[in-house]
């Protein structure tokens, strides 16, 4: 059965005024005036830029977004006092979001006041803001340990007095979705109603959907779900759930989600955790290997929505988990041309980096792939032995056994290390055969850490022609030895 929301579901947007309570955050007028603008054209209703009382900084950045022309209501946050609502009708607002304590434990111990005066000040200041010419949200805060009785008539009246709209407040994200359903329809027939959820508990979108389905008409949210302590609603979450689990029509626009997700993570500077849902880096990737074969088959089978729908593209990430046909469509994607046999080589040098608890980039992939693909099935020079040995006591000493066209040949040679002998050991062992000199030796960490794929890049020459050759392992010794294998085959077989 279709869950039966208000015609009209309007966003609330509070990440430049809650979410910027988020410790550590503090974005200056330009920055919000640059969200504010993406928030206005992906479709928010209302905007809380700030608090005008708080600082000539949050006056500024009212003023300015104020004077942008966005196609959007702007609002700021106010106290009880007729300071806080005088500074932000001068500093342009729409609208103000008023916020009264309505526990009683706020009214006593923050406030220490009854209840009869923090409701005069409301009332009062619900007054001056409609002489001032403001849109008036009078906001309950703690409203879900508060006296519900109390909370009503505080509405009611505050209504009488000319408030446009109200706001149940959330605080602590003590709410569940049962509590919601008692306390929301009677103060959604009072008047338009928000709601207000913080996630200390996890449950800010599930309350805000139930709220929702309750009867209130707006939800307060921030993206990525900032704000202090646990956050708040994420903005992102609740409009792909209305969409998605509802079949509810937001007029978001959805394709703008994930830009404006990163614009935000990046001018506050808190980054995104890998695994939130819809925004963040691990949404659309997969690395199993039947997870990343069906999805390659019918994305459905593993993915809820399209990443196209959000603005984002689909990852296979390969690892020990990963099959042969995540390996095979990635390296199509990046133009490669593999038999099965050069895949399964593939498959299981990715599987071993996944055993030691690495996952396995585009660039490591691609390395992997140069080194494979430089290995024949036939080639004249084949390895079939190979040991180098190292330390402070002992000359560096490298010994191998080839098989050169179809012929053993076992060698040694010492060098200023491990990689100089096993170079020296692999030219001297096909002396007989080709003079093959190493002109160039190069070696990238393809990643960070100690353990970390290397690519050796070796430039080899034979009577005049000169080719490069690469080889990707973890050891540097055997991808060094991997290099100078495969560029000595393309030489001795004449390619290039």
């Amino acid at each position: 059965m279709r869950v039966l929301f208000v015609d009209k579901i309007r966003f609330f947007d509070t990440t430049l005024r809650d979410g910027e309570q988020t410790p550590g955050v503090s974005l200056n007028p330009e920055q919000k005036l640059e969200i504010a603008s993406r928030l206005a054209d992906i479709g928010v209703d209302v905007i809380e830029v700030g608090s005008a009382a708080a600082s000539e900084g949050e006056r500024s950045a009212i003023r300015i977004i104020s004077d942008a022309g966005l196609r959007t209501e702007i609002c700021t946050f106010v106290r009880a006092l007729v300071q806080d609502i005088d500074l932000a009708a001068d500093s342009g607002a729409d609208s103000v979001h008023l916020v009264v304590p309505v526990s009683d434990l706020h009214i006593a111990k923050k406030m220490r006041k009854t209840r009869e005066q923090v409701a005069s000040m409301a009332y009062s200041a619900v007054e001056h803001a409609k002489e001032r010419g403001l849109i008036v949200e009078l906001s309950g805060e703690d409203a879900s340990r508060a006296d519900q009785v109390f909370l009503r008539t505080l509405f009611t009246e505050g209504v009488g007095r000319g408030a446009d709209r109200l706001c149940f407040c959330d605080t602590v994200g003590l709410l569940t979705p049962e509590k919601v359903a008692e306390f929301i329809p009677p103060l959604a027939r009072i008047a338009p109603l928000s709601i207000h959820c913080h996630d200390d508990l996890g449950f800010a979108l599930a309350n805000t959907v139930a709220g929702l389905k309750c009867g209130a008409s707006c939800a307060h949210t921030t993206v990525n779900g900032l704000g202090e302590r646990a956050g708040n609603a994420p903005f992102e979450e609740l409009v792909m759930s209305l969409e998605v689990l509802y079949d509810y029509k937001t007029r978001i626009k959805k394709e703008e989600l994930y830009h404006l997700a990163s614009l935000v993570s990046r001018l506050t500077g808190v980054p995104l955790p890998v695994n939130k849902a819809i925004v963040g880096e691990m949404a659309f990737t997969h690395e199993s290997g039947i997870h990343a074969h069906g999805v390659m088959r019918e994305p459905s089978t593993y993915e809820s929505i399209k990443p196209e729908m959000i603005g984002r593209k689909r990852r296979i990430v390969l690892g020990k988990h990963s099959g042969s046909a995540s390996v095979e469509a990635a390296l199509h994607e990046m133009n490669y041309t593999t038999d099965e046999n050069q895949v399964k080589e593939i498959v299981k040098r990715i599987k071993e980096l996944g055993d030691q608890g690495k996952r396995v980039s585009d660039t490591d992939l691609m390395a992997i792939a140069d080194a494979v693909l430089a290995i024949e099935s036939n080639p004249v020079i084949k390895m079939r032995q190979f040991t180098a040995v190292s330390g402070s006591n002992m000359i560096p000493t490298a010994s191998v056994t080839l098989e050169v066209n179809g012929k053993e040949m076992t060698g040694a040679a010492t060098g200023d290390g491990p990689v100089d002998a096993a170079m020296q050991v692999l030219r001297k062992s096909i002396g007989d055969v080709a003079d093959i000199r190493l002109e160039e030796y190069h070696v990238d960490a393809i990643s960070g850490g100690t353990d970390a794929l290397v690519e050796v890049t070796v430039r080899l020459s034979k009577d005049g022609k000169i080719i490069t050759s690469r080889g990707a392992r973890t050891d540097i010794i055997m991808a060094s030895v991997e290099a100078m294998i495969a560029g000595m085959n393309r030489l001795l077989e004449g390619r290039t």
